[in-house]
């Protein structure tokens, strides 16, 4: 297994315009997701071809990606495309309205590239970890 992929799906009473906002903004990660050191824009307005840089703590080190929007639908996705040595993550935001209220989904997909597609089997419990402290940040602003 070189490719580990995490969902969480959760619903919001703010509207899908107040998340989608939110959430295109990629320094958010700042404030929602616990392993995350800091993330800034590198360039861009936020649509696509927009560069964040970010450090996330996992499993006791830093790990830097340059993280690229490659899909942008307003107040409904945004998806970003981030890469170093080891893997490739592909990070998706969805929006839908279910039943009077806004369903927002966050799935990160990390494909691991070299020596760590060895490792990636190992990373299972390390990565459940990271998705419940996402989880659990995404509830706070949500």
């Amino acid at each position: 297994m070189s490719q580990i992929v995490l969902t969480k799906v959760l619903d919001s009473n703010k509207s899908a315009a107040e998340l989608f906002s939110y959430f295109s903004d990629f320094t958010t990660t700042n404030e929602w997701d616990p392993n995350t050191v800091k993330t800034a824009k590198i360039s861009g307005d936020g649509g696509i071809g927009t560069k964040y840089s970010n450090v996330s703590a996992f499993n006791g080190r830093e790990s830097s990606l340059v993280y690229e929007v490659i899909e942008y639908q307003p107040n409904h996705l945004i998806r970003l495309r981030g890469e170093n040595k080891s893997l490739v993550a592909i990070d998706t935001m969805m929006i839908e309205e279910v039943n009077g209220v806004r369903r927002f989904t966050y799935e990160a997909k990390f494909t691991f590239k070299g020596i760590a597609k060895i490792a990636a089997p190992f990373l299972t419990k390390a990565f459940a970890k990271l998705a419940a402290d996402a989880e659990a940040g995404l509830r706070k602003v949500l």
